[in-house]
């Protein structure tokens, strides 16, 4: 069982203290996971920003009273965006201007907010097309698709045009303490998430989160991707690397206990996933289309489905790129897939169905 130690959640623009010179932040999202925690680190001169919230709705307000009611004399000196979604970039440029303060991010994360904020209805491509088409999408949708492209450029305030890098075993000192860089991938391209041995606190961003699983899906810009795989690679070195009774500070739900149980958790989660597929392949060929229902218990539509959509493709890559399901194309130019060997018994493991975990979301 996992362990919820605070139990009185801040409500949206209010701090609540985690540990000496860590603070716990809340701001609303306009969607069903409706917040973001955000993490305040003081320094001697001044306070760190980990994570902004999206430009929508209240979030400037409230900023303004964070500066106001709880930063005190001391200044923004430093904003860390752990990744490229918009609920954690979207006010990273607001703050930057206001404060003056330099933008930490790690290089893939930058490069990619940079491109999908400045993404315009003109970016869309044949090969977007393709890739839609590929994955069981139909012609209305595909013409929807085309007519309401575009980045997340409206709900980010306009990046920083210049950031400082973070690498894998990098350290920042804060507060006179050491917070070393992790990088995890799958969620994202390349996911800084932050670990001081003194405190025993990861602030994992999306990276680990207690109650829903992170999307890990194929983007259209790289259709042939394997994001599942570095996502069992990270959270398999994570386990080795951090301590069972690390304090994760999780960028949705609350802070918790049992690292090594969750790991453990989204790793079968999502192996049970390659089963279920595997399975469901071996009587005739699927498209990725066709096997939603595999993963996904409730009705699919619009941004939801987009995402169950990439998350289906993640593992149908990985069964392909290890051998395990062959891919042909049909035809009406979808990707159809079938287990190489359905002769081959396969036991799936049977444990109760967390229904937190089935749906897609894209956090």
């Amino acid at each position: 069982m996992l362990d919820y130690p605070f139990q009185d959640v801040p409500a949206a623009g209010e701090t609540r203290e985690i540990a000496e010179g860590v603070l716990w932040l809340r701001m609303p999202l306009p969607m069903a996971l409706d917040h973001i925690n955000l993490y305040l680190l003081q320094d001697e001169d001044g306070w760190w920003v980990i994570d902004t919230g999206i430009a929508l709705g209240p979030t400037e307000e409230l900023w303004e009273g964070v500066f106001r009611d709880v930063l005190g004399s001391r200044p923004v000196k430093a904003v860390l965006s752990t990744h490229h979604h918009p609920d954690h970039i979207g006010m990273a440029g607001w703050l930057c201007e206001r404060w003056r303060a330099p933008f930490y991010m790690t290089e893939a994360e930058y490069l990619t907010g940079l491109a999908y904020s400045r993404t315009t209805r003109e970016h869309y491509s044949w090969a977007m097309e393709e890739n839609m088409r590929r994955a069981g999408y139909g012609d209305a949708q595909i013409a929807s698709a085309r007519e309401n492209f575009e980045g997340f450029g409206s709900i980010v305030t306009p990046m920083p045009t210049a950031y400082r890098r973070l690498t894998e075993g990098g350290r920042l000192i804060i507060g006179g303490r050491r917070w070393q860089v992790m990088i995890g991938r799958g969620h994202s391209p390349e996911h800084a998430c932050l670990y001081c041995a003194e405190l025993n606190i990861l602030l994992s961003g999306d990276q680990v989160i207690p109650r829903i699983t992170s999307n890990v899906s194929v983007p259209g810009t790289e259709p042939e991707a394997n994001p599942l795989r570095d996502w069992f690679h990270s959270l398999e070195r994570f386990l080795e690397d951090l301590p069972a009774d690390t304090l994760v500070l999780p960028a949705h739900n609350t802070p918790f206990r049992g690292l090594h149980e969750r790991l453990r958790y989204l790793i079968e989660h999502h192996e049970d996933h390659l089963l279920a597929l595997e399975e469901a392949c071996e009587q005739q060929p699927r498209t990725a289309m066709d096997l939603l229902p595999v993963l996904f218990r409730r009705k699919l539509e619009g941004h939801n489905l987009d995402m169950a959509l990439g998350e289906c493709q993640a593992h149908l890559n990985f069964l392909c790129q290890r051998g395990q399901l062959l891919r042909g194309l049909d035809e009406e130019g979808r990707y159809t897939y079938h287990s190489v060997d359905s002769t081959l018994p396969l036991r799936r493991r049977e444990r109760p169905h967390d229904a937190a975990d089935d749906s897609p979301i894209q956090v």
